[in-house]
């Protein structure tokens, strides 16, 4: 479900089984997966892409943990979701700059 938001495109279609792109910190051993968040808010999100390209070039712009390896990784949205849920955050979809182009709290 989308949040509503003036200035955001609320229109990206997602599906259920759709593979998206988040940043995890640790691959391989202890995998965490990378959340951010918007101080000016207060709000817990997972910045997530579309594509791994995007996801690449938009790692450059998230705040990682000093002395912490991190890999894109690709993930069922519905899995996601329910991971994101559990933990209190929000998706941000966002694009290669790492701008907001949709926002989901997930149910």
């Amino acid at each position: 479900m989308p949040v509503e938001d003036g200035d955001i495109s609320m229109t990206t279609e997602i599906k259920a089984t759709s593979w998206v792109y988040v940043l995890v910190q640790n691959p391989g051993s202890d995998e965490q997966i990378v959340g951010q968040r918007d101080i000016a808010s207060d709000i817990a999100f997972i910045p997530t892409f579309l594509d791994k390209d995007s996801a690449m070039q938009g790692a450059v712009h998230m705040v990682k943990e000093k002395g912490k390896r991190f890999e894109v990784q690709a993930i069922i949205y519905e899995d996601l979701a329910t991971y994101a849920a559990r933990g209190g955050f929000i998706l941000f979809i966002l694009n290669s700059e790492g701008q907001i182009i949709d926002k989901r709290a997930p149910q």
